[in-house]
C-alpha cells in the first residue's frame, strides 16, 4: 500500500508527544495532535483516520472543504494556513478551529458569517513572535491586544488562544525563546481581559518537542506522519 507508512509513523509521533509531555511534567492528554494533510489525497487521510487520528489540518480552504465532503463526518478540521477574507465562508462551514486569524477585519468577517449560520467559530490569533518578514501574523503588541479585545467582544467568535510558527531549523535556544514568548503573551492577554485562553498552537515536525516543553496544547505535524509533500495542492 502506498500509505502503509502512515500508521507506524503516527504511532511513533504519539509516543514521542507522550514522552515529551511527561518529561515536562505535563499530562500527555493535554497535548492535541493535528495531523497536517495538505497536498495529500483523501486516501492518505483515511490511513491516519483508520489508525485512530481524528484531528486534521489544512492550509487551504478549498482543499479542506473538498476533503471534508468525502471523508468521515467525525473528522475535526483545523484551518492552519493564512485565511483570505473571500474564503471565510467555506472556512467557517468546515473548520472546527481557524488557527491563523491576524486582523480585526477578519475577526469581524468570521463573526458575521458565524452569526448568520447560527454557530460560534473557534479561532486562534496568529502571532509572528520571531519577526520574520516572510511570515503572516500579528507582531505589534498594541495590535495584538486590540485584536484580542475585538475577538473577545464578538458574539459568534470564541477566542481560544494563540498560534505561532518558529523559523525552520532554528537552534533549540531560539525555539524555546519563541515558544515561551507565545505562552507569556497569552498570559498577558488573559490578565488584561480577565479571559481564559487555553490553547497554544505551536510546534511542527521539527520542533514540537521544544514546543511541548514550553506549554504547547496543540502541535501541527505533517511531514513526520505523511512523508514529504507532493508539489501541487488541490
Amino acid at each position: 500500500m502506498p500509505y502503509s507508512h502512515i500508521k507506524p509513523q503516527l504511532e511513533g509521533i504519539k509516543l514521542r508527544i507522550s514522552q515529551a509531555s511527561e518529561q515536562s511534567g505535563r499530562r500527555p492528554e493535554d497535548v492535541k495532535l493535528v495531523a497536517v494533510c495538505k497536498t495529500f489525497p483523501p486516501e492518505a487521510v483515511l490511513e491516519a483516520y483508520n489508525a485512530g487520528q481524528r484531528m486534521f489540518g489544512e492550509n487551504r480552504v478549498q482543499e479542506m472543504f473538498s476533503k471534508a465532503g468525502i471523508l468521515p463526518p467525525d473528522i475535526e478540521w483545523h484551518l492552519i494556513g493564512h485565511l483570505q477574507g473571500n474564503k471565510a465562508v467555506n472556512a467557517v462551514r468546515t473548520a472546527k478551529m481557524i488557527h491563523a486569524v491576524d486582523s480585526e477585519d477578519l475577526i469581524a468577517r468570521i463573526n458575521r458569517i458565524a452569526l448568520a449560520s447560527g454557530n460560534k467559530q473557534e479561532i486562534l490569533l496568529e502571532i509572528n513572535i520571531s519577526g520574520e518578514e516572510s511570515k503572516f501574523g500579528l507582531g505589534n503588541e498594541a495590535q495584538i491586544m486590540k485584536c484580542a479585545e475585538a475577538a473577545l467582544k464578538s458574539t459568534n467568535v470564541e477566542l481560544r488562544g494563540l498560534m505561532t510558527m518558529a523559523p525552520y531549523e532554528a537552534p533549540e535556544i531560539e525555539l524555546r525563546k519563541i515558544f515561551s514568548g507565545l505562552r507569556e503573551l497569552r498570559n498577558k492577554i488573559e490578565t488584561a481581559y480577565s479571559a481564559r485562553l487555553p490553547e497554544l498552537s505551536m510546534g511542527m515536525s521539527g520542533d514540537y518537542e521544544a514546543a511541548i516543553a514550553e506549554g504547547a496544547t496543540i502541535v501541527r505535524i505533517g511531514t513526520a506522519i505523511f512523508g514529504k509533500r507532493t508539489k501541487n495542492a488541490n
